[in-house]
């Protein structure tokens, strides 16, 4: 039984404050001259007033014990009565007559059929994505007012919702049983089943999630292939609305081994098979956010690199701005050298090993912490490709250039050169626009190239080789590294 505060069934509070009388049950002068034409004593003009206002708050004629006194009372103050005067239609025909004259005025119409065919069609196509019974209520309630028709009692809206629910359920579940097979259906009652531990697998379903971790990543990948193994749970359930799927899987999630064996074999079947595929889901969202921290990690300690760089490298941009000061007040401006702008080279390490001090202070001037995260990545790369093997990454837009250079990375990942080329361009007169929705550190970190002008850099990036170092057969310059 669904209790009628869950739902938006109108109806008298326990208390009702001075506001709500006075906003929703005082009479206008309009509304008493029009029951006084109407009516030929006080007691059945009270009666047609306090059944206008209480139709106006809730769409429907509440029963005489149903209405507080203390709406009574509002109502007879307003149209100044003695305290003896109680509202009274008089006779049975009366009393019809008076709610045909409300209705007429509200502009509703009082169609118990019609209401009952409307209210099961609402309830039926609600019960294809909604499963508790207070929000197929509440849209039987809402249809209802919508077509300006009397809402009908509760009990009967609450057995519409109940039978209507329970049908298309059943259609569901038989579905469900249909598409698994018999295969299918021997492993989610194999579920059921206690091992030699005492535990079933049904336990390690209802098993909350456990910390993301990346020491966990071989248990849960392991874990990832065994619910896949129950089955296809994509293709059991497809067509089947998320929310009727989330809200069987938590029925099934709230009984134990014992009490669900015991449910109808149908209905057990379909609701293991909606815990499957939950698990299915939780496991790879598990992965995927083992993914995210670690990457996440991996961009820390590269950004805590770059500074302790920054920190090693002050001493050397002061050594060279030394020497170049030196350098610049001791040549001859006259002649291409001297011998004393020799010697202050010479002093501070020579020509040799001038430029790549000058090369290593300017690759990392700036804030490209991205040109260090490989360092970090590198041991994890086996691992991160296997995950992303696991997960089935989808776009979140119309642009899928991120899924495409997975793709393609994932593709190149077991070849062992240098440089791979670079993802398909979207736009032919772009030739980087396959990692177009990288920044522009990452662009370079990723291809060697400098994002403002378009060329290589003559750096070494992390991996690459040093200059004059013989490539390997089959490498191409042009193509960017890995």
């Amino acid at each position: 039984m669904t209790w009628i505060e869950r739902t938006a069934y109108p109806q008298f509070k326990r208390l009702t404050s001075a506001r709500v009388l006075h906003v929703f049950f005082t009479p206008s002068p309009e509304e008493v001259a029009w029951a006084e034409r109407r009516t030929g004593s006080l007691e059945s003009r009270f009666a047609l007033v306090l059944a206008l206002k209480c139709f106006q708050k809730m769409a429907r004629f509440p029963a005489p014990d149903e209405i507080p006194e203390v709406v009574i009372d509002h109502v007879r103050r307003c149209l100044e009565l003695p305290e003896d005067v109680w509202p009274d239609h008089g006779a049975s025909r009366s009393a019809k007559a008076h709610r045909k004259l409300v209705r007429q005025r509200q502009g509703v119409k009082y169609d118990a059929g019609r209401a009952r065919a409307i209210a099961a069609a609402a309830i039926r196509k609600a019960a294809q994505a909604k499963n508790n019974p207070a929000d197929l209520i509440n849209v039987a309630i809402e249809e209802l007012l919508r077509l300006r028709l009397e809402l009908l009692g509760y009990t009967t809206l609450e057995d519409l919702a109940t039978s209507i629910r329970a049908e298309v359920n059943a259609t569901f579940f038989a579905t469900i049983l249909q598409r698994m097979g018999e295969a299918g259906r021997a492993r989610m009652e194999g579920l059921l089943v206690v091992g030699p531990d005492g535990k079933s697998t049904f336990n390690r379903l209802k098993k909350p999630a456990q910390r993301a971790t990346w020491s966990r990543f071989r248990e849960q990948v392991r874990w990832l292939d065994q619910v896949d193994a129950l089955g296809d749970t994509d293709a059991w359930l497809e067509g089947i609305a998320p929310s009727k799927i989330a809200d069987f899987a938590g029925e099934a999630d709230a009984q134990d081994a014992d009490t669900l064996s015991r449910y109808d074999p149908v209905k057990q079947v379909a609701l293991l098979a909606c815990l499957t595929h939950t698990a299915r889901m939780r496991a790879r969202d598990d992965l995927a956010e083992m993914l995210c921290k670690r990457m996440a990690s991996h961009v820390k300690r590269a950004k805590a690199e770059l500074e302790e760089i920054r920190a090693r490298q002050r001493a050397t941009s002061e050594r060279l701005i030394g020497t170049y000061r030196q350098v610049l007040e001791r040549l001859d401006p006259g002649s291409e050298t001297s011998a004393a702008g020799h010697e202050a080279v010479e002093r501070a390490g020579g020509f040799a090993a001038q430029p790549a001090d000058i090369e290593e202070v300017a690759a990392f001037h700036g804030d490209a912490h991205e040109l260090l995260v490989y360092r970090f990545f590198k041991k994890d790369r086996p691992a991160l490709f296997e995950l992303a093997g696991k997960l089935r990454l989808k776009a979140t837009s119309s642009d899928d250039s991120v899924p495409a250079a997975l793709a393609h990375a994932r593709e190149h990942s077991p070849k062992r050169r240098d440089f791979i080329p670079l993802p398909p361009s979207v736009e032919e007169d772009e030739p980087e626009s396959g990692i177009a929705f990288a920044s522009g550190n990452w662009r370079r970190a990723v291809t060697g190239r400098s994002p403002e002008r378009g060329r290589a850099s003559g750096r070494r990036l992390p991996g690459q080789r040093r200059p004059g170092h013989r490539r390997r057969r089959g490498a191409d310059p042009q193509t960017p590294p890995r």
